[in-house]
């Protein structure tokens, strides 16, 4: 059981890597080491899919790690 739930974490761990990284594609290299260019704009089609997917994915891998703690 706690081996499956580790393969879920890295899984978990690895999709969010990927999804944040894709939501830095079209902001340049200087915002994602926290260079942003102050520039506010609104999220919308697949810019809003992947900040609402960045949330869900933090929130279960967040919840799963503190599975993992008790167990």
């Amino acid at each position: 059981m706690q081996t499956l739930l580790t393969i879920a974490q890295m899984v978990l761990g690895i999709l969010l890597i990927v999804v944040i990284l894709l939501q830095q594609q079209g902001a340049g290299l200087g915002a994602a080491f926290g260079g942003g260019g102050g520039i506010a704009s609104t999220r919308r089609g697949s810019d809003l899919v992947l900040f609402r997917a960045t949330i869900g994915i933090s929130i279960a891998f967040f919840l799963l790690s503190l599975v993992l703690v008790i167990l």
